[in-house]
């Protein structure tokens, strides 16, 4: 026979079930996920589904519209370019070029940035103050203005957009983090840690950082959106991705030709970079509002 429960217990949910519940009330945060989920499978995977190469030319399908247009066909489903190139086919093998891309430029962005972050924010006087007006000088210069800047000098092409995104990036996250960590270290549970006996690395990663990582979370989801503009402008402007790359900012900028004849050759990877960037904003609007009812 089970034990008879006397006293009703009332379960406590952990903060990150805390977090998970309130970020899936928001149903645009829902779909903002689903579709980072269904992005990130295209990166993985969307070469081995693709019908055709990326680069394959057919010269008896020229400027076919979209499938669901009389003129269109199944076997195009999203319609071809001026070269007979399958844009659903370039889509998908682009997802790594921009998507991941971005992914993996944010990624090298922020350990570089949490680890200068971190050590100035935990530094005083001279040296905390120096850090912090270097950084607004390179933070008054725009991430897309500094990414055209460093490939002006480095050159065009994949690689050079990499560290040139990566470099514009960075100061946003070496800022962001400096400053929560310093204002944190002005709390005055850090004293009370202090005195505790806790030293510097106790007080940064078990005092300190349980209250900065929501700072990290929202930035790490703004410089996605602004990586991926970043590399589509810079594929827009032949200074990223150079022809025939499947970047959908490349693919842009060589639909601008055909743009009132074949609309869908523009708008089709705008849409993709659309949707993209806004996905990406509603988890974060959404990881922001949850966040929030915990902090407080």
């Amino acid at each position: 026979m089970p034990p008879v429960k006397i006293y009703q217990e009332d379960q406590i949910a952990s903060p990150m079930m805390r977090v998970w519940q309130n970020f899936s009330a928001n149903p645009f945060a829902l779909a903002g996920l689903w579709t980072i989920a269904f992005l990130l499978l295209l990166t993985l995977f969307g070469p081995m589904i693709a019908p055709f190469p990326p680069e394959a030319q057919d010269p008896r399908a020229l400027l076919l519209p979209p499938s669901w247009d009389p003129s269109g066909t199944v076997a195009h489903f999203l319609g071809t370019d001026d070269l007979g190139r399958d844009i659903f086919s370039r889509l998908l093998h682009d997802a790594h070029l921009t998507f991941g891309m971005a992914l993996l430029i944010v990624i090298t962005a922020l350990v570089t940035g949490f680890i200068i972050g971190s050590l100035s924010g935990m530094m005083r006087g001279l040296k905390s103050s120096i850090l912090g007006h270097l950084l607004d000088a390179l933070l008054s210069i725009p991430s897309l203005l500094m990414a055209i800047l460093v490939v002006a000098v480095m050159g065009p092409g994949l690689e050079n957009v990499f560290w040139a995104v990566g470099i514009a990036l960075t100061p946003q996250f070496v800022r962001s983090i400096h400053q929560s960590v310093h204002e944190e270290l002005q709390k005055e549970y850090v004293t009370a840690a202090r005195l505790d006996g806790a030293n510097s690395l106790q007080i940064f990663w078990y005092v300190i950082m349980p209250n900065v990582w929501e700072v990290v979370i929202i930035q790490t989801t703004l410089a996605i959106s602004a990586a991926i503009l970043d590399i589509a402008a810079l594929g827009f402007l032949s200074l990223g991705a150079q022809a025939p790359s499947p970047e959908w900012g490349a693919m842009v900028a060589q639909g601008i030709d055909n743009l009132l004849t074949a609309p869908w050759t523009v708008t089709i990877p705008g849409l993709a970079i659309l949707f993209s960037v806004l996905a990406i904003n509603l988890v974060g609007d959404g990881l922001r509002s949850a966040l929030a009812p915990i902090r407080n």
